[in-house]
């Protein structure tokens, strides 16, 4: 919804600003000036990224119009399944936990929340360090920094497709400016006729400036920052599972571990702390 707002809101003042001001917008349409400025953004898009990032950038154009996959609801869909997990770990021992996190895809507490479940990163997250748990072998101070390691070489590859479409916008201005050269050089070919067609010419050429210029900081820019926001987004619900998860190996009971968990969501978000009880006994 905001990238349609936001465009309707860019084309309405930039081409009703100059049809008010007396311009003819059509002579603003110059597709071949498009054809210039687009085609050479893609092509030093997929020169300078892998196939992966062009690939993973691709993926992610849904997400423009659908916006960040994580609400309210898949934090407190999270937080409850933490609850229950940590739940059966202290009546059943950890070792009755072991075949919910060994095999996910068939545990009955893991449907039971159907959100965290189709989160592939979270209950990956989710099942190996609870292993690491099972397992004994770490204390919370290792099992912290590891954690830490892991989420910020995350992050660097959730961010890649947005760098690369900050790119794109950094290029676009320099590609309008290619694309005005180009129409100047057509230009000087058509002196010495019509003085309409020359002129013709000209405001097709600058069209090219101004195109490359609008298309970066008018949608390519921001999308670039809504592609970050969206990583930012999921980093921060992993780390919110990641603060339950130290809190129960510190020993805390599962209601107080979810609760640090709570802690650590933005504050749209966040639960109050009855509506988060309310939830973990089964509440709707």
């Amino acid at each position: 919804m905001n990238l349609i707002l936001g465009s309707i809101i860019v084309f309405a003042s930039v081409l009703g600003g100059f049809a008010a001001g007396g311009g003819h917008i059509a002579a603003i349409w110059q597709p071949f000036e498009l054809v210039i400025i687009l085609g050479a953004s893609l092509g030093g898009f997929i020169i300078a990224n892998s196939m992966g990032v062009v690939m993973k950038s691709l993926k992610s154009i849904p997400s423009l119009f659908t916006g960040s996959k994580y609400k309210k609801a898949d934090y407190l869909d999270a937080l409850g399944f933490m609850y229950d997990l940590f739940t059966k770990a202290r009546k059943e021992g950890l070792m009755g936990i072991e075949p919910d996190i060994e095999e996910p895809a068939s545990s009955a507490l893991f449907q039971k929340y159907p959100r965290t479940l189709k989160d592939h990163h979270a209950v990956e997250f989710i099942s190996d360090y609870m292993r690491l748990v099972v397992s004994g072998n770490m204390n919370p101070f290792e099992l912290d920094n590891l954690m830490d390691i892991e989420l910020n070489t995350h992050h660097h590859e959730a961010e890649e497709a947005s760098h690369a479409v900050q790119q794109v916008a950094d290029g676009l201005p320099a590609f309008g400016i290619v694309a005005a050269v180009l129409g100047i050089v057509h230009t000087m070919g058509a002196l010495g006729g019509p003085m309409a067609e020359v002129g013709a010419l000209v405001a097709a050429a600058l069209v090219g400036t101004l195109s490359g210029i609008l298309i970066a900081y008018g949608f390519v820019g921001p999308i670039a920052t809504m592609l970050a926001r969206y990583a930012a987004d999921e980093t921060r619900f992993l780390s919110c599972i990641k603060a339950c998860i130290l809190a129960n190996v510190q020993g805390y009971s599962p209601q107080v571990a979810v609760e640090f968990g709570r802690k650590t969501m933005a504050s749209d978000l966040r639960p109050s702390f009855s509506e988060l009880e309310k939830h973990l006994r089964g509440g709707k």
